[in-house]
């Protein structure tokens, strides 16, 4: 799955370099609204600093939710304390859009996570003129150089990286990026056939220094999940279905945070 999307990301991104190069998009840059710092926001919010995610639908869960306002479900997200939000901006698999993240930006006061599989600058340049402060680089869809590069870049433009992982060998190669990460996130699907396990992340936290912000991902549904995390070390997580699925969203993450 992880291959086919890659695939297809790449024909978009040669689409959305046809439609409006790169050199048009560095010149919508000096309007791009101001970064808010990702990574403060996480650890301000300790012990537990929640990316709560606005997400309509996955290739493993197909249709999370049907009712679906990105800008209402932000505000809900926001106002009930999350400390950042993802947005998913993936089409064809998640049926996300880069809109969705202009406009919840604009909508909310908390940082803003572009959620995608980056693989080129040029994606760079667009979640930061959509106003994005941080994107999700994907170590098992980056070569070592192309992760540095895309690590190098993002900061260049202000943004922060949150880098993932799922392979504990790509624990190592995240560790060797230059400068050394100060947070990154584990996810705990198996990429392969979708299987979701939280103790994935706390064997990983093991390994991680005491100073790094570790965000556990994917498989996280009560408060109990919550907690176990927590105990184990990992102090922010990204939840997103668990979150969507629920009527009262923001009942939802009231439970998750305890509030």
């Amino acid at each position: 799955m992880l291959s086919r999307i890659v695939l297809t990301k790449r024909g978009e991104i040669t689409a959305a370099q046809e439609a409006r190069p790169l050199a048009m998009l560095l010149e919508q840059l000096a309007d791009a609204p101001p970064v808010r710092d990702f990574e403060a926001s996480l650890r301000a919010h300790h012990p537990t600093g929640l990316i709560a995610e606005v997400k309509k639908a996955s290739p493993s869960a197909g249709l999370i939710r049907a009712d679906f306002d990105p800008v209402i479900i932000a505000q809900t997200y926001a106002a009930h304390g999350a400390a950042c939000i993802s947005v998913l901006t993936d089409a064809p698999y998640f049926q996300g859009k880069l809109e969705y993240l202009a406009a919840v930006r604009a909508a909310v006061d908390v940082p803003v996570l572009r959620k995608d599989f980056i693989l080129d600058e040029y994606q760079l340049v667009e979640a930061r003129v959509s106003g994005a402060d941080c994107v999700l680089l994907i170590a098992e869809c980056l070569d070592d150089a192309t992760l540095q590069s895309l690590w190098t870049r993002t900061h260049e433009l202000g943004m922060q990286s949150l880098v993932e992982i799922y392979e504990p060998a790509n624990l190592a190669r995240v560790m060797r990026l230059d400068p050394r990460p100060s947070f990154f996130g584990v996810n705990n699907r198996n990429l392969r056939n979708f299987v979701t396990d939280l103790g994935h992340c706390i064997t990983i936290r093991r390994e991680v220094p005491d100073d790094v912000l570790l965000v556990g991902e994917s498989g996280i549904h009560t408060r109990a999940d919550v907690e176990r995390l927590r105990d184990a070390g990992i102090h922010a997580i990204l939840v997103g279905e668990s979150l969507m699925r629920p009527a009262d969203i923001g009942a939802q993450v009231d439970r998750i945070l305890d509030r």
